[in-house]
């Protein structure tokens, strides 16, 4: 019996398993997978240690946007322990300054018990298509995830991402089969940061998912699910 690669799924901010679902649903008898929970600590570094302390010695990894800076920094800390990466939606950038006052007021609207306004006002208008906003289905997932993350562990990851370091340093020494995937509409994310890295990161290919905003798993998922059973399957990795 072949082996099948463990497969690291790390959500973006405020998401857990449900952002992969359909993806997990198609790639689970393809590799063993583990979804990466990112709520836990309030610095990346603290998130990558964390995960690597449970992971298998060698394995593939999938993140998207803050998961996708996690999974950098996992390469950075471990490179010879990662098979293969695949970068959704995902800034390699540090912060800007109005990035982190947006975020400050974000944190300041949590202390007055306006998280709810937070997901309907200000992120959820950017996150997916316009054409999705109505998307009753799609909608209320994402205010679920939300509200099972919750308010502290939004707190831990809004801290993370405003002291997060520059992470195109480590792009051009990353050497495994590399996929970058981003949406043609992510307001987020936008697309010339994903195709940065692929220019950056040696060998890494760069597939654009069309009618899609920075949720690229939820909002295309079949078209993701078909790019990311190809990136790891072909070809076969020793491990």
């Amino acid at each position: 019996m072949v082996e099948k690669i463990p497969l690291l799924l790390l959500p973006g901010t405020l998401c857990d398993d449900r952002l992969w679902q359909f993806q997990i649903q198609g790639l689970e008898d393809e590799v063993n997978i583990t979804v990466g929970e990112l709520s836990k600590h309030d610095s990346i570094e603290a998130l990558a240690d964390e995960i690597l302390s449970k992971m298998p010695d060698k394995f593939a990894v999938a993140g998207l946007s803050f998961g996708g800076m996690v999974a950098l920094e996992i390469v950075r800390k471990a490179p010879e322990r990662v098979l293969k990466l695949a970068l959704l939606d995902t800034n390699p950038f540090p912060p800007k300054e109005e990035q982190i006052s947006n975020w400050n007021s974000f944190l300041d609207m949590i202390q007055t018990q306006r998280f709810g306004e937070i997901v309907k006002d200000y992120l959820l208008p950017v996150l997916i298509h316009p054409d999705k906003q109505s998307n009753d289905e799609l909608v209320e997932t994402i205010f679920k995830m939300a509200d099972t993350m919750g308010e502290e562990g939004y707190i831990n990851q809004l801290r993370a991402l405003k002291k997060r370091v520059d992470q195109t340093t480590v792009l051009p020494f990353i050497t495994c089969p590399t996929l970058v995937i981003v949406g043609r509409q992510d307001i987020v994310c936008p697309i010339e940061l994903s195709k940065y890295m692929a220019d950056t990161i040696p060998n890494a290919s760069l597939k654009i998912v069309e009618d899609s905003g920075h949720l690229t798993t939820m909002e295309q998922p079949e078209v993701v699910y078909e790019l990311l059973k190809e990136w790891i399957t072909k070809p076969k990795v020793e491990f």
